[in-house]
């Protein structure tokens, strides 16, 4: 799936606002362009008010999602609300819509990686999402610490 400018332009300043770079977690534009030409792989974006689609000119982007999807599984690659939008709902607004769309697609599970100290875990939790497997040690943050990886996973389907 191609973004146009705007799009991306909207996602990478959202991902730079949102992740604390002490953890290393913000991708790279080339690294979100490599994403977005693999086939399966899909977005969307919101704005301030709630509504999920392009940019205009007018509306900046107040957060988007990323995924891949394989048969019938999909894995959420990114999720992020710039921290002047948190708060509002408009992370819940994206992931129903993600729901929403995968069911569309057929897809019957969601997985997404964490790290095991990120607060967004009860976030996951209230959808639905639960612990299916550990990677002890998985990433380093830019201050050098060792962190453990979650792997999480969803059915879809269910009304949310």
């Amino acid at each position: 799936m191609t973004a146009t400018r705007a799009e991306l332009s909207g996602m990478m300043d959202v991902m730079l606002a949102a992740f604390d770079p002490i953890y290393g977690e913000a991708w790279n534009e080339q690294q979100l362009l490599s994403a977005l030409m693999i086939p399966g792989t899909r977005y969307a974006i919101i704005d301030a008010s709630g509504v999920i689609g392009p940019p205009t000119a007018a509306v900046e982007t107040a957060g988007f999602y990323l995924t891949r999807q394989i048969c019938d599984e999909e894995e959420l690659l990114l999720i992020a609300v710039a921290p002047e939008y948190r708060r509002i709902g408009l992370a819940s607004r994206l992931l129903r819509h993600l729901f929403s769309a995968a069911t569309d697609r057929g897809t019957t599970r969601l997985f997404l990686e964490m790290r095991d100290d990120n607060p967004a875990r009860h976030f996951y939790d209230s959808f639905g999402f639960h612990q299916v497997g550990l990677r002890k040690a998985y990433y380093r943050g830019a201050d050098g610490n060792l962190r453990n990886a979650l792997t999480l996973s969803a059915s879809v389907g269910k009304t949310m």
